[in-house]
């Protein structure tokens, strides 16, 4: 008996339990770690994102044939999607 109170206490079941009695708490903690996982995840692509087109970018300066067309698009695209985006911010001068 004593061994299975342990092993409760370890899984802190009593405050499991006590989290699912109140709807409003589980609601503002998993609201939370759904904000958290969107963030991260905007964060981590937007990383990766920029690492890739930094080294498209790179490979572009070489003038590889087929790739080199594709990736000055790819480039103009993301570039003028800034632009536009510091413009609906009411940037410029």
């Amino acid at each position: 008996m004593k061994e299975l109170s342990a092993n409760m206490e370890r899984m802190r079941l009593a405050e499991y339990v006590e989290m699912l009695e109140n709807p409003r708490r589980l609601l503002y903690i998993n609201f939370l770690i759904g904000i958290s996982r969107g963030l991260g995840g905007a964060v981590g692509a937007t990383i990766l994102a920029a690492i890739v087109l930094y080294f498209l970018q790179k490979a572009g300066v070489l003038h590889l044939p087929v790739i080199g067309d594709f990736i000055a698009e790819l480039v103009r695209i993301v570039q003028s999607q800034l632009e536009a985006g510091h413009a609906l911010r009411g940037g410029g001068g």
